[in-house]
């Protein structure tokens, strides 16, 4: 197989990958009772970080939209890469083993620090990845 359709299948899962986080995640309603009121607690309690008053909220909601916006690049350069794999002799496994290893970090921190869901989806994406990689055609030497 070529390793055009496992990147198309990386920057689909990406883009589900953002939506979700977006979604679930930074638009997200809080639970009534605990959750509501670490919520509270964090937009009510200000303070000055360099020159600029914010609360620990408007950290949490900006690194968020910052992962949703990152995740959506993301999904446009796999599909990119797609097009260059179709089009090129170009040998990208550098290029995907960096974003590979980065999903597969991305995993572990999930699994440490949030819950299941992002975790299969991460591994998903990083196998998409590395299937794209070993499905990549050394360019045969041509003689000069």
């Amino acid at each position: 197989m070529r390793p055009t359709p496992w990147l198309r299948a990386a920057s689909i899962l990406t883009l589900f990958h953002s939506i979700s986080h977006t979604l679930g995640g930074v638009f997200g309603a809080p639970a009534p009772g605990a959750q509501q009121t670490a919520v509270d607690a964090m937009k009510t309690n200000l303070f000055p970080v360099m020159g600029v008053t914010r609360s620990l909220w408007e950290f949490y909601r900006g690194m968020g939209l910052g992962v949703t916006i990152f995740l959506t690049v993301e999904a446009i350069v796999f599909w990119l890469l797609g097009n260059l794999c179709r089009s090129s002799d170009a040998d990208l496994r550098p290029v995907l083993a960096v974003f590979l290893i980065g999903y597969l970090a991305f995993a572990v921190n999930s699994l440490i620090y949030f819950f299941a869901p992002p975790v299969v989806v991460e591994l998903l994406i990083a196998a998409c990845l590395g299937m794209a990689m070993v499905s990549i055609k050394r360019p045969v030497a041509r003689p000069a």
